[in-house]
């Protein structure tokens, strides 16, 4: 029974599916631009040393069959029609499988492995100038492409797969494409390939000569599409349902789709485990800054045939810090406590302590991989709001690094930035970013969902459920406005202070110098 009136047209959504690093989530938008019920289920992420870090390519995919599934039967039950699917999913972890078993060979790797570092720092010399050129962005940490031309090379089950035909290769959207399509597509779209370091920005096209540099055998590549070019149309054996799967993303463009970064100069700030900050740059892209660490130009999203440039920059420590704090060394009882607790204690210059949140390294405004955090200037005088207003000062500052290296590689300031992700509901922390930025930051209401409405504002267009993007994106409602609360020179100040203890902590007076930014 569903709950539509005789005579009613029955309500349109887009089946949404956004599969995450920890977790799976499906849930349908709606065609007000709204997120229906969603439905989520954790997967585990496996360290089987310090550099690598794995995942079962089965059971993402069985998460994101159940919880999809679930959205599928709500909708049914509450008579919304499903026209589209729509998918958004973890960037860079990929995944060899057998085409004719369907069946996984190897653990996935994800995008957080290390373990070719190394060998990939010795092809900086004379490949890094070139990459930031045509791929927008450095050699790396991770290489997609070199893990699977060692793992051909080790495994004698994994080669002969690749001489008979079988081995197909692919990112987590890719593999998920191929399965809902009933293994019919095997495809992968820009803002997917870019982050797996192998896509040449402005040909919308593979870097075949560093990709075969790496040994990687050019055969298995997947199909370039575009992010809205379509992928076919589901099994009905997969979801019960034939409809088109019209839209592919990576997780963090589609976010900032949802969050309004559109036009040039619009942007976004994620804040989860650690923070994303990107920018739209328009048709043209701008390519990163040797002297700006840790910026990276990539397609925000490409939409009928045109590619829309974004730049990125992304810190490990955010919601880190906060569950280092509480859960790890039970400092407060909960990161709210900690935001309320940092929210009593007001600003002032020269405030001690201080905090550096590099717990996982440090990627702007230097890199620095094995810097380690920092927890200055305690005294007898210092409280525990004190020190929740240090962490909190830290991870706005850090963040804030984001923002100025992304602005300086556009050549311009942000004309909107917004905000979102779990860590985003701390007034404090917004507040203090508010102040540092000198920009009134917009804090999105429905920021979870982000991801999964991004990609379904892209596959609705598609679909003929929106005119524009624009029209989807703006027919949301308005989050909370927290408007800059300091100065000029009270922001400058603390800025400067901040690169002063941060040059200080890296022991390098190198470090670029602060630079005070005019908003917008």
């Amino acid at each position: 029974m569903t709950h539509t009136f005789l005579g009613a047209a029955p309500r349109r959504g887009v089946l949404a599916i956004d599969e995450g690093t920890t977790g799976t989530r499906a849930g349908v938008v709606l065609d007000s631009g709204a997120a229906h019920e969603v439905f989520y289920r954790s997967i585990k992420v496996s360290h089987p040393d310090d550099l690598s870090v794995e995942q079962d390519p089965m059971e993402i995919w069985t998460a994101t069959l159940e919880v999809s599934r679930r959205a599928v039967g709500r909708a049914r039950a509450d008579g919304i029609e499903i026209t589209a699917i729509a998918l958004s999913t973890q960037r860079a972890t990929a995944m060899l499988w057998d085409r004719v078993t369907g069946l996984p060979l190897l653990p996935a790797v994800v995008w957080q492995d290390r373990r070719y570092a190394q060998e990939l720092a010795a092809y900086e010399a004379k490949w890094e100038t070139l990459l930031l050129a045509r791929q927008g962005r450095p050699v790396g940490a991770r290489s997609p492409f070199l893990w699977a031309a060692r793992q051909i090379a080790a495994h004698p089950e994994v080669a002969a797969a690749h001489r008979e035909g079988r081995l197909l290769f692919g990112t987590v959207d890719t593999w998920l494409i191929w399965r809902l399509t009933g293994g019919a597509v095997h495809a992968t779209t820009p803002t997917n390939a870019a982050s797996s370091g192998g896509y040449l920005l402005k040909q919308h096209a593979w870097d075949e000569e560093w990709i075969s540099r790496l040994g990687f055998p050019l055969d298995l590549l997947p199909e370039l599409r575009s992010d809205d070019a379509g992928f076919g149309t589901t099994d009905p054996a997969v979801l019960g349902t034939s409809v088109p799967l019209a839209a592919s993303m990576g997780d963090q463009h589609a976010a900032l789709i949802a969050l309004g970064g559109l036009a040039a100069g619009q942007g976004m700030c994620m804040y989860g485990t650690g923070a994303f900050v990107a920018a739209a740059t328009g048709t043209t892209p701008a390519l990163p800054r040797p002297d700006i660490s840790g910026v990276v130009a990539q397609p925000g999203r490409r939409q009928g045939g045109t590619t829309h440039y974004s730049l990125e920059a992304y810190t490990s420590t955010a919601g880190s810090a906060l569950r280092w704090l509480c859960d790890d060394l039970g400092l407060f009882p909960s990161p709210k406590a900690l935001g309320e607790e940092a929210g009593r204690v007001p600003t002032r210059p020269g405030r001690t302590p201080r905090f550096v949140p590099a717990l996982a390294g440090i990627r702007t405004p230097v890199w620095r991989p094995e810097a380690t955090a920092a927890l200055t200037g305690l005294t007898l005088a210092t409280t525990r709001a004190d020190l929740a207003r240090a962490v909190l000062d830290g991870i706005a500052h850090s963040v804030c690094d984001l923002i100025d290296g992304v602005s300086d590689t556009m050549g311009a300031p942000f004309t909107r930035l917004r905000v979102g992700g779990g860590v985003s509901g701390s007034d404090p922390l917004v507040q203090i970013q508010a102040d540092l930025t000198g920009l009134p930051l917009e804090r999105i209401a429905d920021s979870a969902t982000a991801s999964l409405r991004g990609t379904a504002y892209l596959a609705g267009v598609t679909e003929g459920l929106w005119s524009s993007l624009e029209e989807a994106v703006e027919a949301q409602p308005h989050g909370r406005i927290f408007e800059p609360s300091i100065g000029t020179e009270a922001r400058d100040c603390q800025r400067a202070d901040w690169h002063d203890l941060l040059s200080s902590h890296l022991k390098d007076p190198e470090l670029p110098p602060h630079t005070p930014h005019t908003p917008h």
